[in-house]
């Protein structure tokens, strides 16, 4: 048989199928071959856009099969209710992109706090993108919250794509970057990148004015590669992964215990309160989170976030 072994980047999968880019420009429709990369029960899907792959081909054929994945340097990953295992959304990324909404839909902190803190947990790089500033009439509470992320450490970019407010500032945080771009549905993840880059002409989904929520369009995670004049053929490629808009993120691969460990202004107390490790940050004497929020050292609403959040996981470890 005339094999030829290649290798390529995948730029979307969907369950067994998946579409990986060889010598930068072909693309391939690729499958996995048997159950060669179904070794860890714990995993939803075993491959991801940005993950690089060996592929197996018969010479001149459209199609291929992958017969292993390279080891990766990070991945981005959620908990998947429905398959109560890790479903994977990205692999081998530089920038996370939290996007929000203040307004249509409804600013919702929380669950950018749920994403910030898997970015954390991946060792990843983070920065919340702000869309819709158009359509903002100002809100102290949103305000507040907003500058919270900045206040902690967090880039905090502000844009519109209707009139192109901070689109220039996101295209230099991102240039010669793999990001991967979530959000709930209806905040604009697909309107950010056709902004960025009007070629692609991606779809773009609309708010549903009764649920005043987004409506999705993105229904699997898909790689795009940005384009940037100023850049020549030998600089890094400036690539955004697209992910499904969801309601709820849980965070994956951790237990409630570390919670405290991966959010920023929460760990630099992590250890210190009267019963150490076994404090539970809810009622004891001598907790340094309670003592931390009381002084406004962290905000309240993050510390509802955190209570959320270990709520979510005690409750996933309670279900295995």
């Amino acid at each position: 048989m005339n094999n030829e072994t290649l290798k390529g980047l995948v730029i979307r999968s969907s369950r067994n199928i998946i579409t990986a880019r060889i010598n930068g420009a072909q693309e391939l429709e690729c499958r996995i071959k048997g159950k060669v990369l179904k070794t860890d029960n714990d995993i939803y899907n075993p491959v991801a856009p940005g993950d690089i792959v060996i592929i197996e081909r018969q010479k001149n054929s459209k199609s291929a099969m992958i017969i292993s994945v390279e080891e990766r340097r990070n991945c981005f990953s959620r908990f998947n209710q429905k398959g109560k295992t890790s479903q994977l959304l990205a692999a081998n990324i530089d920038l996370v992109l939290c996007g929000c909404s203040p307004c249509s839909p409804p600013f919702r902190p929380r669950f950018l706090d749920r994403v910030l803190l898997q970015a954390e947990i991946a060792g990843i790089e983070a920065a919340v993108i702000c869309n819709k500033i158009d359509l903002y009439d100002g809100d102290p509470d949103t305000d507040e919250r907003l500058e919270e992320y900045s206040r902690i450490g967090y880039k905090l970019i502000r844009v519109s794509v209707k009139t192109g407010e901070g689109i220039e500032k996101l295209r230099r945080e991102i240039t010669g970057k793999t990001c991967v771009l979530t959000g709930q549905s209806g905040v604009g993840k697909s309107s950010i990148i056709n902004a960025l880059s009007p070629e692609l002409y991606i779809k773009e989904g609309q708010i549903n004015d009764k649920y005043d929520r987004g409506v999705h369009t993105t229904t699997m995670s898909v790689m795009f590669e940005l384009k940037d004049a100023s850049q020549d053929e030998s600089s890094p490629k400036t690539r955004i992964i697209d992910t499904p808009g969801v309601r709820r993120f849980i965070p994956d691969g951790i237990s409630a215990q570390d919670v405290i460990t991966y959010m920023r202004e929460f760990s630099q107390l992590s250890g210190k309160c009267s019963f150490g490790l076994s404090c539970s940050h809810r009622v004891e004497r001598g907790c340094k989170i309670l003592e931390a929020v009381s002084a406004g050292i962290i905000h309240e609403d993050r510390y509802e976030s955190f209570l959320r959040i270990t709520d979510d996981i005690t409750g996933k470890e309670n279900d295995e």
